[in-house]
Parts: structure tokens; C-alpha cells; sequence
């Protein structure tokens, strides 16, 4: 059995190797500024994506979907502005979710681009 901390880097972990093999560079993982993160930072036919990562188990009560809240995005859009700033950024952002569900056997990833959008 896998802790929260665990889940949550394999989730990362598998969109991070989908993202590369769908065309994406990765840029950053796990990029910090105090308590603002940003799980993956990626580019792509000169965008910027955000994409914040949910992983549960099968069977799980929430479905990864369910846990990007109003909230969570209020916080990812204020690390998104710490990072686009801090690295001078002059491109398009966009916020897409990677939803993680994985099995004793294997794992789903259901990308979801543009989840939310933002007014800056």
C-alpha cells in the first residue's frame, strides 16, 4: 500500500512520461515558491501549461476530478503568477488537469486541457 506522498509522485511520475510521449517538454516538476506549487510545468506549440496532477486508487470516494476545487485553483493561479514572473514568461498559460487512477495492475490517465481558465 502506498502513502498519500507516494500516489501522489507515481501520479506525476506516469503523466510526466504521457506528456514527453505526447509532445510536451517538461519544464518543471514539483516547482516551489513557499507554499505555492506547481506539480508539472510543461511547453507545447509555444504554450505554457500548468498542469496540476490528482492520483487515487480504484474505488477511491472522490474521483481525482472532484478534488481540483475553486480553492486549489485560487492557489495554482498564484504559483502559476510566481513562476511566469519569476522566469519573465511571454507566452500563452494554460491550466490542464491530469487525472490518475491506478489499479494493482496498471493505471488510467484522463487529461483534461484548458480545466479552468484564468484572468490575470
Amino acid at each position: 500500500m502506498r502513502t498519500s506522498g507516494e500516489t501522489g509522485r507515481y501520479g506525476e511520475s506516469v503523466v510526466c512520461q504521457y506528456l514527453q510521449d505526447n509532445g510536451f517538454d517538461i519544464l518543471h516538476t514539483n516547482w516551489r515558491n513557499g507554499r505555492y506549487e506547481l506539480d508539472i510545468v510543461a511547453k507545447k506549440d509555444g504554450i505554457l501549461h500548468i498542469i496540476e496532477v490528482k492520483t487515487r486508487k480504484q474505488g477511491s470516494l472522490t474521483s481525482p476530478e472532484s478534488a481540483m476545487t475553486r480553492t486549489k485553483f485560487k492557489f495554482l493561479c498564484k504559483a502559476a503568477e510566481f513562476y511566469v514572473n519569476f522566469y519573465r514568461i511571454d507566452t500563452d498559460v494554460q491550466f490542464d488537469l491530469a487525472s490518475v487512477t491506478y489499479t494493482d495492475n496498471g493505471y488510467e490517465i484522463k487529461y483534461i486541457p484548458d480545466v479552468m481558465s484564468s484572468v490575470w
